[in-house]
């Protein structure tokens, strides 16, 4: 079954631009994991500093690897210091039917 879950964060006032260029060098990489389904991110479009990514994994294994990723690390300590809030907030979703 696959692993699926959107995040939320907001951005603070003044890192906009480096979590913007942070975000697409993550998309790319993500995307190039063979476990990736879809990587989408998003921002509110009346509030651009509000970020939703939806993600989409093959399975749980494929989404462990996803998780423990150097890249990924690096991201979320960079991202730690850039957004409103003890970090994002994660919804897991699960298909109707």
């Amino acid at each position: 079954m696959t692993k699926t879950l959107y995040a939320e964060f907001t951005v603070k006032p003044g890192s906009e631009a480096r979590v913007a260029d942070m975000m697409r060098e993550l998309t790319r990489l993500v995307r190039s994991e063979p476990g990736n389904e879809l990587f989408l991110p998003y921002t509110r479009d009346t509030n651009p500093r509000e970020y939703f990514v939806f993600e989409v994994y093959r399975d749980e294994g494929a989404f462990q690897e996803h998780i423990t990723a150097d890249y990924g690390r690096t991201f979320n300590a960079e991202l730690a210091g850039h957004i409103e809030g003890d970090g994002s907030v994660l919804t897991w979703l699960r298909p109707v039917g």
